[in-house]
């Protein structure tokens, strides 16, 4: 009976599991993470979902793995893989057979040069046991300092403030959400926090992170000394490769796939944010993603390669970003715009469709209270799938319908 191995129990990991099962096979499957909680939801760990850090979202309930015949092996990780002899060695000494290997490992948080490691007072989030820690400290009174200005940084910035500590956001670049958020929606973002009295600090260079006196102490070249209850690195991730590297695989900004998810060796597979791949949408450029969507995507599609099936990526990249009552969405990739049209939804709501120089929609990025921007943001995802060219009078008048434009 066929042997297929999951490492990395993450949504990506665990929907392929699930989805093995749901497309017909019925061979034996082992998932198996290094965290000890079975797999959950990451998302909720920078939103509102910290202020519950006692109970991570969970995909699926424990049982529901052993009910799918699913082994899943949590606390261990995997030290090798061998391609050749088709085998998978973990942290305890166990070696696994494969006939078929997903690498769904994910992505590691970058840490500051120089920081001291393994400090209380310097954390970075990646997993429900980070979360835990930064919710202890998001109290009244308490001051948070936060380096990097992406998603994560102003997401957790805006729960920090609902729970009443104090906010300090220190970006090195000339304004936060430089990759892939336009500058007008993060102009927006950042009058939102400022208002809600979170202190944003953009063009600052910073010299050094260290703990005194039982404080995060953050040096500015400019000489000044910012010194907090606690210190959150927020400055991007890296892909976890390494054991994709030692065992001979293609890196290219992450372990690289085809657009099957295959890798460089037989029969092993990557998915999520592990891993690179090229978007036929955007001419087959390669990216690497790092969000939800695509991890579960990935997850499901590498489960049908893995059993044969040939599926191609043709998603469309999506994100988005809660802060305050304010939800961000982006669909599809803006690099490469040569303008953008703006519609006005009310009530503080909009959408900016960005196109390319032939006038083709390959981006929309919006913004607005609550699911304001959803429906709209899910259309124009469906247009920059058709690859259509919309008139740019249409996409700003907030009359017309998107839905009579895909169907033009």
């Amino acid at each position: 009976m066929a042997h297929f191995v999951i490492l990395g129990a993450g949504e990506c990991g665990a929907r392929a599991a699930f989805a093995l099962r749901e497309k017909g096979f019925d061979g034996d499957i082992t998932l198996i993470g290094a965290e000890p909680l079975h797999p959950y939801e990451r998302p909720p760990l920078s939103k509102a979902g910290i202020a519950d850090a006692s109970n991570p979202k969970f995909i699926a309930a424990a049982e529901k793995y052993a009910e799918s015949g699913i082994r899943l092996l949590t606390g261990l990780e995997a030290r090798h893989f061998d391609t050749a002899s088709r085998t998978v060695t973990l942290s305890d000494g166990t070696t696994f057979s494969y006939d078929k290997l997903l690498l769904a490992i994910g992505a590691a948080a970058r840490s500051f040069p120089g920081a001291p490691e393994d400090s209380a007072h310097i954390r970075s989030l990646r997993t429900h046991h980070d979360a835990a820690a930064l919710r202890e400290a998001m109290r009244p009174g308490k001051h948070i300092a936060i380096i990097g200005g992406g998603f994560i940084g102003l997401e957790l910035a805006a729960t920090a403030r609902l729970l009443g500590a104090e906010v300090t956001v220190i970006e090195g670049l000339e304004r936060v959400l430089k990759r892939g958020v336009p500058e007008e929606i993060a102009h927006l973002l950042t009058e939102r926090h400022r208002t809600e009295g979170v202190d944003i600090r953009c063009g600052v260079s910073i010299e050094g992170l260290g703990e005194e006196g039982g404080k995060a102490v953050i040096r500015l070249s400019s000489g000044e000394l910012i010194e907090a209850d606690l210190a959150l690195v927020g400055i991007g991730a890296r892909p976890n490769v390494e054991i994709a590297e030692r065992a001979g695989l293609t890196i290219e900004n992450g372990i690289a796939v085809d657009s099957h998810l295959r890798t460089s060796a037989p029969d092993v597979f990557a998915a999520g944010d592990c891993c690179s791949f090229p978007l036929p949408i955007y001419g087959g450029r390669r990216v690497r993603l790092e969000s939800w969507r695509n991890a579960q995507e990935q997850g499901t599609l590498a489960a049908a390669n893995m059993l044969g099936l040939n599926e191609a990526v043709t998603s469309v990249p999506w994100f988005w970003s809660d802060q305050y009552d304010m939800t961000l969405q982006i669909s599809g990739l803006a690099e490469g715009a040569a303008t953008h049209q703006r519609r006005d939804l009310g009530a503080g709501a909009f959408i900016l469709f960005h196109l390319d120089a032939d006038g083709r929609l390959i981006a929309a990025s919006g913004i607005g209270p609550g699911n304001a921007v959803a429906r709209d943001i899910r259309l124009a995802e469906m247009l920059i799938a058709a690859r259509a060219h919309p008139d740019p009078a249409a996409l700003r008048a907030n009359d017309v319908k998107l839905k009579s434009l895909l169907a033009a």
